[in-house]
């Protein structure tokens, strides 16, 4: 079990994003993933920068922990070369201690270069072709490639690491775990389901399963609530929502009939360690190994202290039950 840190880069700045990276590496966690958005998910986040910088600076700033992003789009907003040559890099610059997450991405995110926002089964076939692309230039060389979607002329990536990043693909359903299987090199999920886990198995996948654990810290539930609700009521829409709204006003709609209590069933919130405890079990009962928690409470460093002090040597324990 590897529990990492999730910089939610839609809800801080990137000065802050930096801070929380070196934070999290003192306080143990094994890994950091950052949120690649253009855009925030509601107004009330106010932040979206970045992602490549502020993991560059991480990797500067930082000695052991683990860089992730959670998740990138590399067809649309950016053109998978891109994505390969700045993975690449961000691998160099760490010292190897980076993991390439990718998924079909999100319209919110995405539509923003004009290109439009096809549908699912269009996402996922040039998902398959930039992951085809990325191996492709990380083999080395000149490299050319002519898929249905997405292409390539004589490109090279000059700047290579020993160690290439592995490859972690977001799924929302099975035919993205069956992808993950296929061309990454581990699942990448949000919700505990085991039948993303079972797709991904199925079709061959044998590497680590990463999951988003939500949970908020607060010296009261309540408090918790609160601040998960103000920040994270995106969530209770479901994949089917987050995927395809254009903008932060269709979420601020969207949510409008969210209420406390359904963040209240998702999030471990408050002060209780079991609550927390119990969160977590539902993604290691699912089946996966890689536990990146979300923190929607009003306080990080109160969360940091928490994870410290209570948290950390008990969530590293869990096992699936039975």
């Amino acid at each position: 079990m590897r529990i990492g840190y999730k910089l939610f880069a839609e809800g801080f700045s990137p000065q802050d994003m930096v801070a929380q990276a070196v934070r999290a590496e003192r306080a143990g966690f094994d890994f950091v993933e950052i949120s690649d958005h253009f855009h925030p998910w509601l107004e009330s986040h106010g932040h979206s920068g970045f992602a490549w910088s502020i993991l560059g600076a991480i990797a500067t700033r930082t000695e052991r922990i683990e860089l992730a992003t959670g998740v990138t789009c590399p067809t649309i907003r950016y053109h998978p070369a891109i994505i390969a040559q700045a993975a690449a890099t961000t691998a160099l610059l760490s010292g190897g201690r980076f993991t390439l997450g990718v998924g079909s991405g999100e319209r919110l995110s995405e539509h923003v270069t004009g290109a439009g926002w096809p549908v699912v089964g269009v996402r996922h076939e040039m998902l398959r072709e930039a992951l085809e692309i990325i191996r492709l230039l990380w083999s080395g060389g000149y490299r050319s490639y002519r898929g249905r979607h997405l292409s390539i002329d004589d490109a090279q990536v000059f700047d290579l690491p020993d160690t290439l990043p592995g490859i972690a693909v977001a799924a929302g359903g099975p035919r993205a775990a069956r992808i993950a299987a296929e061309l990454g090199d581990a699942l990448f999920v949000t919700e505990p389901r085991t039948d993303l886990v079972e797709a991904y198995a199925g079709a061959g996948g044998i590497g680590a399963r990463w999951a988003e654990v939500p949970l908020a810290w607060a010296p009261t539930e309540d408090e918790a609530v609160a601040s998960a609700y103000e920040r994270f009521r995106f969530g209770p829409t479901g994949w089917k929502v987050q995927s395809e709204l254009p903008d932060v006003r269709n979420f601020e709609a969207a949510t409008a009939f969210v209420r406390p209590e359904d963040i209240r069933d998702a999030f471990g919130a408050g002060p209780d360690v079991a609550r927390h405890l119990e969160v977590a079990q539902r993604f290691v009962d699912a089946g996966y190994d890689r536990l990146a928690l979300i923190n929607a409470g009003p306080d990080v460093e109160g969360f940091f202290r928490f994870y410290e002090t209570e948290l950390a040597d008990r969530v590293r324990a869990l096992r699936p039950a039975g």
